[in-house]
């Protein structure tokens, strides 16, 4: 009983000395480490708390040990001095009581120090096997917690699809997903800075060009537009404007006409010949604005189709198309074009996310509220979302789990070791102490059966 009495009055130091943030394995210096104060393993004011319960159980439990042990000298006093067979009964109970009070006291300290300071085998199992425990807690986790069976199996039961479909057909759940998805993608839009997206962009639109021939394309678009007639409504546009700028232009076009003249020819001559050529070139121009089948128009046509074909099948037109393409796309305009596009798409992106009746988010609005309905009700759909989920969390739980168990473990070997100690007995020290109070009652109870059946049997 003494020695009870005194390793209470020392846990009960050594607990002032860890709230006094003072580890003894540091020399009377401030603990350091994960262990000490301030790390993962120091005492918050919750576990202070729980600490203050466990020392409230212990003496509870030690009381209860020195009342049996009262009771048996009391007990034992009165048999002697003959008052009855009924002080047997009381003394063989609480005899008993203390022995089971004791063993049980010596199980529990055991469980976290040495009892009485003494280093008995198999005792302070906690501090001594932190490491181990912390591999098994591992172990034990990564099989029970992140096997691919049991996960797939708490998934299912979840029923994620159905449940999720069900939240999503909400309409006010689905202006909440819009909102958070417009407010993601704003500031994804912000952070990115826009001259690197500009020469990522850039350079993907340049690669791709310059990885894909542009001349059989074009060949075949050409070659639909002029069997279909496409190209003739801009033949006649063309005319339209020359027959308009040739009549604007008259002056313009006789005075280029005599300037080409030769110096030896006389000035009338000049001016009638370009006023000859002048008539001619506008009737050419009228005819052909004004005559479908004008010959000039099925010149244009064949030279269209052969053009097209040539696009398509001649090496040297394709290999100059190619040249062409390349030294538009090294222009420093084209660069700039491509590069502005980007600003371009960023500001209608950002305006379109920023206003809750913009085209975008009501119709992100729809889709969403389209996809929680056929979830809600669509077996099919919500057994593949299921699956999606299951797969992606076994392939977490498969790829990564020593990963995550070694969380556990490493976190538990860095803790200080006295102090992951009083850490866990803060936890569960109190529900211990009622191992010490049963093992008081119930060894008091079979003190007096075993008591009682030795006077039946007339031992």
């Amino acid at each position: 009983m003494q020695g009870t009495n005194t390793e209470e009055a020392a846990e009960a130091g050594r607990e002032q000395h860890a709230r006094g943030g003072r580890s003894p394995s540091a020399g009377g210096g401030p603990a350091a480490g994960p262990g000490g104060p301030g790390g993962p393993g120091a005492f918050s004011e919750a576990d202070a708390e729980k600490q203050r319960g466990v020392r409230r159980m212990k003496l509870t439990a030690t009381g209860l040990l020195l009342f049996v042990a009262v009771v048996y000298v009391l007990a034992k006093w009165a048999q002697n001095t003959g008052a009855g067979p009924w002080a047997g009964y009381v003394a063989a109970a609480a005899e008993a009581g203390m022995v089971g009070a004791l063993a049980d006291w010596f199980a529990v300290t055991a469980l976290f120090r040495h009892p009485l300071g003494i280093p008995i085998p198999h005792t302070a199992i906690i501090p001594k096997k932190k490491d181990q425990l912390g591999a098994s807690l591992g172990d034990f986790v990564g099989e029970n917690f992140l096997s691919r069976t049991v996960v797939r199996q708490r998934l299912r039961a979840v029923g994620i699809g159905s449940r999720l479909g069900t939240w999503l057909a909400e309409p006010e759940h689905a202006d909440r997903v819009t909102a958070e998805l417009a407010t993601a993608l704003r500031g994804a839009l912000t952070v990115l800075r826009d001259s690197d997206v500009q020469a990522v962009v850039g350079e993907a639109i340049t690669r791709r060009a310059d990885a894909q021939e542009i001349a059989p394309g074009i060949g075949k678009m050409l070659e639909k537009v002029v069997t279909d007639g496409g190209h003739k409504r801009v033949v006649d546009l063309v005319c339209v404007r020359a027959h308009d700028w040739l009549v604007a232009h008259a002056d313009s076009v006789m005075d280029a006409v005599e300037g080409g003249a030769p110096g030896w020819t006389p000035r009338f001559v000049d001016k009638k010949v370009g006023e000859r050529v002048y008539k001619e070139l506008l009737r050419f121009v009228t005819e052909m604005r004004d005559m479908p089948g004008h010959p000039a128009r099925g010149a244009l046509d064949r030279f269209l189709t052969d053009f097209a074909a040539d696009l398509q099948s001649d090496t040297d037109t394709r290999a100059r198309v190619e040249n062409l393409k390349r030294e538009v796309l090294a222009r420093d305009e084209v660069q700039d074009l491509i590069a502005s596009a980007w600003s371009a798409v960023r500001q209608m992106i950002v305006a379109a996310a920023e206003d809750e009746r913009s085209e975008l988010r009501l119709r992100v609005r729809a889709a969403l509220l389209s996809l929680g309905q056929r979830m809600a009700t669509d077996t099919r759909l919500q057994e593949k979302v299921d699956g999606w989920v299951e797969g992606a969390a076994v392939y977490v739980v498969t790829t990564y789990r020593d990963e995550i168990t070694s969380l556990i473990t490493d976190t538990v070997a860095s803790w200080d070791a006295e102090h992951t100690s009083k850490k866990i007995e803060a936890h569960i020290g109190r529900d211990l102490q009622f191992i010490r109070i049963n093992g008081t009652v119930v060894g008091s109870l079979a003190g007096l059966l075993i008591y009682t059946v030795s006077r039946a049997l007339g031992a």
